[in-house]
């Protein structure tokens, strides 16, 4: 018994060395995130970086507890990083749910937030992002370039962003010259970026979730070991 108390304890210790490594590579990918994403915050502003961050954070030090609390086989640590681990295991269940309704409500969230910014493009913060996002998704427009009607108070004008070539006033009287402009709107193709990125990150919470499981299994029997006052040393 004490051979596999002493091999249930290194298991702890280990997994939590692999949680507190997501904890940080969350924390490096939110701040990367922050920085590099800018283009998606006028259409996904409820998916900020910010969030990931704080869940890095909040792994890293849960995983720190249990780290310690395996390595010192103090009883109070592990019990709370159990706890605290299933509180984040559930959290993340109903995220995930959440998640997938999301996924099917995307493409009016992204065309109805396309359309919002092509409306307010007049503020200076909101033109330059959707600006940036027709540069960097060489698009134009929430479905079309027809979107951009009554731009600059003429019928067949856009920003100069839709340009294929952009110089200034490119955009003036081509919204349908495909040869200056792009006619796509950016809406199918923000739609497919995000559920791509979506999709790699419901199947990153999946892993993360089996290692929890995982976690949460041997720190249990871990505890039980500790309340026997079994010797894991």
């Amino acid at each position: 018994m004490e051979g596999g108390m002493k091999c249930v304890k290194f298991l702890v210790f280990f997994f939590n060395f692999i949680f507190w490594l997501c904890g940080l590579a969350l924390i490096i990918v939110g701040i990367l995130a922050q920085t590099n994403m800018t283009m998606i915050k006028q259409v996904a502003s409820n998916a900020s970086p910010i969030v990931i961050i704080v869940v890095g954070v909040v792994i890293f030090f849960i995983a720190f507890c249990g780290c310690c609390g395996a390595w010192k086989e103090n009883y109070c640590m592990v019990t709370t990083f159990v706890i605290l681990l299933s509180i984040i295991f559930i959290v993340e269940i109903g995220i995930a749910i959440a998640a997938y309704v999301l996924r099917s409500k995307l493409t009016n969230l992204v065309d109805d937030g396309l359309k919002e910014a092509i409306k307010n493009y007049s503020q200076p913060e909101v033109q330059k992002e959707l600006d940036n996002v027709q540069e960097q998704l060489k698009c134009c427009g929430a479905v079309n370039s027809s979107d951009w009607v009554g731009f600059k108070g003429v019928q067949n004008s856009v920003p100069d962003s839709c340009c294929k070539n952009k110089t200034t006033n490119c955009g003036n009287g081509a919204m349908n010259n495909s040869t200056i402009i792009y006619i796509e709107g950016c809406g199918s193709i923000l739609e497919n970026f995000l559920k791509k990125n979506i999709l790699w990150v419901g199947v990153a919470a999946l892993v993360i979730a089996f290692i929890e499981i995982l976690g949460i299994v041997f720190a249990c029997t871990l505890m039980r070991g500790i309340r026997k006052g079994y010797e894991v040393m």
